[in-house]
């Protein structure tokens, strides 16, 4: 992932943000009009109090929740795990760079481990007639 999208990442608002924003906006709007309402003549107060104070506060208490939570603690992927097997064999000698470029090519081009399996199934299925064929001749 390259720096762009990391800070393209960093900026999206996870849905608990989302909502979170919403009902502290509607809670300002209803305090500030309802003042209104009530005909009291500090009724502004409630604006830029809420907005500058109350919002921004109510988001950072959200995102330390969020990082308090253990989202990074998610098992990685299947793909993940095969990438990491994979530099680990490369690193250590057992393949040469260009076994190492074809098995990631080939892991990449499957989602998961039974999308590998089936591909490597086809392609095997595919040799074994070129031999049968082969064979006849």
């Amino acid at each position: 992932m390259s720096d762009a999208d990391r800070i393209v990442d960093e900026d999206d608002d996870t849905p608990l943000e989302q909502l979170v924003a919403g009902v502290v906006i509607g809670l300002i709007f209803l305090v500030g009009f309802g003042l209104l309402a009530l005909g009291n003549p500090w009724f502004w107060i409630a604006f830029p109090v809420g907005f500058a104070g109350v919002l921004p506060a109510a988001l950072a208490l959200v995102k330390l929740y969020e990082s308090r939570r253990g989202d990074d603690d998610a098992p990685p992927s299947e793909t993940e795990d095969a990438l990491e097997t994979l530099r680990r064999r490369y690193a250590s000698g057992e393949l040469t760079e260009e076994e190492f470029e074809a098995k990631v090519e080939r892991l990449l081009e499957t989602e998961t481990v039974a999308d590998a399996r089936n591909t490597v199934t086809s392609r095997r299925e595919r040799e074994s007639e070129t031999n049968v064929d082969f064979e006849r001749s």
